[in-house]
């Protein structure tokens, strides 16, 4: 189904689902559940609790959830545990196999889940995985928005992160709260799926601007261009953008960014692979041309091979400037 039409279905049905939320959220906790405390959730999860949240968390590295249960957060035992204790859960999750899991599987979160409650799902998938969720969350007298985000792991920590958001505009109104807590900029993008929609956009074009930003400096450089002094030019000049001013790919022109310390503890090339694939499944369900795309994604994938998965996806400077391994 288009995702227009599931739209307006669902603005025909948001009235009596507001209704049910107003009947159970009575019901539901004041805690706030977080499963998924990778490189982006761990700070997000933190700077709930610096807001004054209660969390309850979950995710499958013991030190991950460790070192939340130092700063007062209650450790769950599965995603289960995590609903029966939470009104609103977050999750922030790799890609749409574990969301589904997590959400539907084993001791998922709809195994748990008290009525009334909010699920906010994070992670960046396609958007016919919240479609489906939203419709069990439904079924079970809940709610559920996708809510992915923008800004990468600096403004997460920061807790400066934009957010998109798919689904009810009542539901995203009462979620502004828990949303607020981990970012600055809160945009709702219409029905259930278009802040997925927006997210994927947005994150293929962030894989061609890096990529264009790193092949800019490696050309300049080997020119003979003081890279410090390109970078400057490029930032002041037409070819400005997040990836040459923000986030630099080249060694040691910006302090605190992946590029800086070997390209460790950023976004893993593998998930912006990860991202631009799912670009092009929706470019080719829509009949959308996407060839600067398409082509990212095939640079990513053979930083991949190249073993570059794990690095930060700003590690795309080092594989055009040699094609090897770091």
């Amino acid at each position: 189904m288009a995702f227009s039409t599931l739209a307006k279905n669902f603005q025909v049905c948001s009235r009596s689902h507001a209704i049910i939320f107003t009947r159970a959220s009575r019901k539901a906790s004041t805690n706030v559940g977080f499963i998924g405390l990778g490189n982006m959730g761990g700070f997000m999860a933190k700077n709930l609790m610096n807001k004054g949240h209660k969390l309850v968390v979950y995710d499958v590295s013991k030190a991950a959830t460790e070192a939340l249960a130092k700063a007062g957060a209650t450790v769950a035992k599965n995603p289960a545990d995590v609903a029966a204790q939470s009104g609103t859960v977050v999750t922030m999750l790799p890609n749409n196999d574990i969301v589904t899991n997590v959400y539907t599987g084993k001791d998922g979160v709809f195994e748990g889940l008290q009525s009334g409650s909010i699920l906010l799902d994070s992670s960046t998938v396609d958007p016919s995985v919240p479609t489906a969720l939203e419709k069990i969350a439904n079924s079970k007298g809940s709610f559920f928005l996708d809510t992915p985000v923008s800004g990468g792991v600096i403004a997460a920590q920061s807790g400066e992160l934009t957010f998109m958001v798919g689904g009810d505009k009542q539901i995203f109104e009462k979620a502004q709260g828990v949303l607020s807590g981990m970012g600055k900029k809160l945009v709702h993008c219409g029905g259930i799926g278009m802040g997925q929609a927006a997210k994927i956009c947005n994150n293929m074009l962030l894989g061609i601007s890096m990529a264009g930003v790193a092949e800019a400096m490696n050309l300049g450089i080997r020119l003979g261009l003081d890279g410090k002094q390109l970078m400057d030019i490029i930032n002041n000049s037409t070819g400005r953008c997040w990836s040459s001013e923000i986030y630099n790919p080249v060694p040691g022109l910006m302090p605190n960014v992946p590029s800086a310390r070997d390209y460790e503890g950023g976004f893993y090339s593998g998930l912006i692979a990860k991202d631009l694939g799912l670009a092009q499944g929706l470019a080719t369900r829509t009949g959308s041309p996407i060839p600067m795309g398409a082509l990212a994604s095939q640079i990513y994938r053979l930083m991949c091979k190249a073993g570059l998965e794990v690095r930060d996806f700003s590690s795309v400077y080092k594989f055009i400037q040699d094609g090897q391994k770091i």
